[in-house]
């Protein structure tokens, strides 16, 4: 080869240099911009098919002293109890129906067997498809209980996922440390709180006092550790009022109610129970 020739001879693989450079600068941006790509219609595709709830929750807050009637989207009837919060979509999906609870809740569920009816508390969860049946999950007190008047319901808990429970009619599930027990009751009146009425059954003064500050909006501290054991059975309608059931009480049980008012607390009423 000639000298001219040598030299354009020499001068190729050079410009295979620069031009194999050329195309792996443009394969790594091709693949930057194929993966940007890649993403975004990932993205895309887990947004519109991933199933949620609705984004837009109602939120209900029932105040101590009153209980509220309402109709959720799907035409269940719920009545609240006292110092009760419930979260709900506005839109339930078509998987299921899921609402949160925090309180005493009475339910009547509007069948609909393809979409479950879900109860989700502190505590653990209650699976209905169509029926009725009153949840009590105040998550101040730590206390559940599922009370089952119509249908069939299913209880989980968050803590113990291996135990769950269905419920027959005229049964409850009770929480004690930890664990669920059934008790077998036809005597419903306990229940009778949507319409107004407090019924107890050989409680004691204390747990009766408990649910009259929830219901009346009042406080009630018992110095006496004998007055807070005794037991009473009755029935109170909330109508006539705190100072009435008080006083019934206080007729059975003799004791002396000092009250005064907290001008701290909004002038919320305090009654102090002894024996003195």
């Amino acid at each position: 080869l000639n000298s001219e020739n040598k030299t354009k001879a020499e001068s190729y693989p050079e410009r295979r240099i620069i031009s194999s450079n050329k195309n792996k600068h443009y394969l790594k941006e091709f693949l930057k911009i194929a993966a940007v790509f890649l993403v975004t219609a990932l993205g895309t595709w887990y947004y519109f098919s991933e199933p949620k709830i609705s984004d837009a929750m109602q939120t209900i807050s029932v105040p101590a002293g009153q209980r509220l009637n309402l109709i959720l989207p799907d035409g269940t009837n719920i009545w609240l109890n006292a110092k009760t919060t419930i979260k709900y979509p506005i839109t339930f999906n078509n998987d299921k129906r899921l609402i949160y609870l925090d309180g005493q809740a009475y339910f009547d569920v509007a069948k609909n067997p393809e979409v479950p009816f879900i109860v989700n508390t502190k505590e653990g969860r209650v699976q209905a498809l169509g029926t009725r049946f009153d949840v009590l999950a105040y998550s101040e007190d730590n206390k559940f209980e599922t009370m089952l008047m119509e249908g069939s319901v299913r209880i989980d808990l968050d803590n113990n996922p291996k135990q769950s429970m269905l419920l027959k009619p005229n049964e409850k599930a009770i929480l004690k440390n930890g664990e669920l027990f059934v008790e077998s009751t036809v005597d419903t009146t306990s229940y009778e709180w949507r319409n107004g009425i407090l019924s107890f059954k050989n409680k004691s003064i204390a747990k009766i006092t408990r649910v009259f500050e929830k219901v009346f909006d009042v406080r009630i501290i018992i110095e006496d550790p004998i007055v807070r054991d005794q037991r009473l059975t009755g029935k109170f309608r909330t109508v006539d009022g705190v100072d009435y059931a008080m006083k019934i009480l206080q007729y059975e049980k003799s004791f002396n109610i000092k009250e005064i008012i907290d001008t701290e607390d909004n002038n919320k009423r305090i009654m102090r129970i002894s024996t003195r």
